[in-house]
């Protein structure tokens, strides 16, 4: 099994972040970037410690952030089945 479909079952879901952020040598300019990674709501780690690794090692400074969740898969959306079919 897929390191991803691991995560769904154990309840993470798909986090998208819309950042904008200043750009260090042009402070009125905001520049955007998009993270996406699979997270667990409503804590958010996976987010907030890019968010913090932002903060502390990276030059432009976060105007704002906008994400969004969604849970792909659930436990209760999946069996595991046992059997096999023989077509002709």
């Amino acid at each position: 099994m897929n390191k991803e479909m691991e995560l769904q079952l154990r309840g993470y879901g798909l986090t998208t972040a819309h950042i904008l952020y200043r750009l260090p040598d042009h402070p009125a300019i905001l520049q955007t970037y998009v993270w996406q990674h699979y997270d667990l709501a409503p804590d958010f780690p996976e987010m907030r410690e890019f968010l913090k690794f932002w903060e502390e090692k990276l030059d432009g400074p976060l105007h704002s952030v906008r994400y969004c969740h969604r849970k792909l898969i659930g436990p209760n959306e999946w069996r595991a089945l046992k059997g096999e079919f023989i077509l002709h």
